[in-house]
């Protein structure tokens, strides 16, 4: 008996390692049917949080740190070359408390605020609504407002509006001109309220969806051109109800986007350290990093009931890993550093919404600086790009690039009793021609051979990109900023029409084929 269970743990075994060895073959289709993967799927957000904003984009023009206009320089450059298509500002939970109308005129002038969601510290309101836009202007990028629905008014939002898109004479078009600014700058998307189910107003979802209609019915582009697009305060991760009800309750001709949060959190009461983390904590926050497939799949259903067309953009406006802030930290200020594991995380994540580009067609990354996934860190003259601006960069080619689809089987990576799909994949074809292929292993242990079939798809000429690292714990500092960042990948080679690649573990890959 005991040698017949020896000798079917041995065939168990010899079987298990026949089957690692074996290729993942993934198949990528040309189809004229597929729809663009919409540049603001890589959108950022921009708090008024902990260092994010003061200390982080906002220094001010007395500084000695290189800005302009009190924005730093080396910030503006990093993200022109990340090619950030949005960014979303004031908030978050700060947007339901912030009045715009404290952040014009002379900044002398200006009152404080409390922040209080976020440490409890007074600000000047010295960046505000110029300031902002005008930042956008510079780096190319669609501003992204968040109003105040949970404290602020409909004549508020309305003036607010008015003051930032109205190009004839009307009292907030005549203020804005008095502050310094002749032209509007056109501001496209608004978001009504943000999280109207927690801090943004503890709202039902029946009494949010008529606070919506109410403030939607008196937003206006003022100039009657459609173009605004008006975005619903959405969904807390898997409540698929609160989509259910805004669907269901708010006329389609008023809805250009429905909102989705969801954080990738082991535990909200003890999340874990940014660095010191073992595998077991790289499993869990993985697994609720590719969470997001599921989250997106079943809101996109629920969508799908209401408007088959496709109408209304699921905006997926706050993502991201989340830590507890590094030592000797203001806990309300959620700073916290950025490692490989980060890296795997956006490449697995920004794949899935690429797969989904039907419906996804616009995300923000929380957040931009110093504050939880941030893709820049600063210390006073000092900045570092982390890991995961590294493959933000690497992946901008998908950015209005012709989504692929794509298909396979995934081997899976396995932690104790229990297992995640290891390898994450997208594919897009751009305006030239290119094709480019992001390939993400998720496996903490064992590299994946991957065999992908590129007859069909009318290129031969291969190069790679790949961000990795020696361990997970891994992170680019102000001692060694550049510890992590891509470098030439060269583990594959091309056979009859089959371009084979040897995927390393905890790796995140690009390939472009011409």
């Amino acid at each position: 008996m005991k040698k017949t269970l020896l000798l079917l743990f041995v065939t168990i075994c010899i079987q298990t390692i026949s089957a690692q060895k074996e290729p993942v073959i993934i198949t990528i289709k040309n189809d004229p049917t597929a729809p663009t993967i919409n540049k603001n799927i890589y959108g950022h957000f921009a708090e008024h949080l902990g260092r994010c904003i003061y200390g982080g984009f906002f220094v001010g023009d007395t500084s000695k740190i290189p800005n302009t206009n009190g924005v730093r320089n080396d910030i503006i450059k990093a993200l022109k070359d990340l090619k950030i298509p949005n960014l979303r500002w004031p908030g978050g939970c700060f947007a339901d408390t912030y009045h715009w109308k404290d952040g014009i005129g002379p900044k002398e002038q200006r009152p404080t605020i409390v922040n209080q969601w976020w440490g409890g510290v007074t600000e000047d309101n010295s960046f505000g609504t110029h300031d902002f836009l005008n930042l956008c202007e510079v780096l190319g990028a669609e501003p992204y407002l968040s109003g105040n629905v949970g404290s602020g008014t409909v004549q508020e939002f309305s003036d607010w509006i008015q003051y930032a898109n109205f190009g004839g004479k009307s009292p907030m078009s005549d203020l804005r001109k008095k502050n310094g600014r002749t032209e509007p700058w056109k501001v496209k998307f608004w978001g009504i309220g943000n999280e109207a189910w927690g801090c943004g107003g503890n709202m039902t979802a029946e009494y949010y969806a008529n606070e919506y209609r109410k403030f939607a019915t008196f937003m206006s582009d003022w100039n009657n051109t459609g173009g605004i697009t008006r975005i619903a305060s959405g969904a807390n991760s898997n409540d698929y109800n609160w989509t259910e009800v805004l669907m269901k309750n708010i006329p389609l001709n008023m809805l250009g986007g429905v909102g989705v949060h969801h954080y990738s959190v082991i535990d909200w009461n003890k999340k874990g350290d940014a660095v010191n983390f073992s595998e077991e904590q790289y499993f869990k926050t993985m697994k609720e990093a590719l969470k997001m497939e599921e989250l997106v799949t079943k809101h996109a259903a629920v969508m799908d009931k209401y408007d088959p067309e496709k109408k209304v953009a699921m905006v997926v406006d706050e993502w991201g890993g989340w830590y507890d802030v590094e030592k000797d930290t203001n806990p309300g200020f959620l700073y916290q550093q950025n490692t490989i594991r980060d890296a795997v995380l956006a490449g697995a994540t920004l794949n899935i919404f690429n797969n989904h580009a039907d419906r996804v067609r616009m995300a923000n990354l929380a957040q931009c600086v110093n504050v939880l996934q941030a893709v820049i860190l600063t210390d006073k003259a000092k900045m570092i790009l982390t890991p995961t601006y590294h493959v933000m960069q690497m992946y901008n080619v998908h950015q209005d690039a012709k989504q692929l689809p794509i298909s396979f089987d995934s081997p899976l990576y396995t932690f104790k009793d229990q297992t995640l799909r290891a390898v994450s994949a997208s594919a897009s074809k751009d305006k030239n021609g290119a094709i480019h292929i992001s390939l993400v292993n998720v496996d903490a242990k064992n590299k994946h051979k991957i065999e992908i079939d590129t007859k069909d798809l009318g290129v031969k000429n291969f190069t790679a990109q790949i961000i990795t690292s020696s361990k997970l714990q891994d992170y680019n500092s102000f001692e060694s900023p550049n510890k992590i960042s891509p470098v030439t990948f060269k583990d594959f080679d091309t056979k009859k029409g089959k371009l084979e690649i040897n995927l390393p573990p905890f790796s995140v890959l690009v390939l472009e084929g011409k």
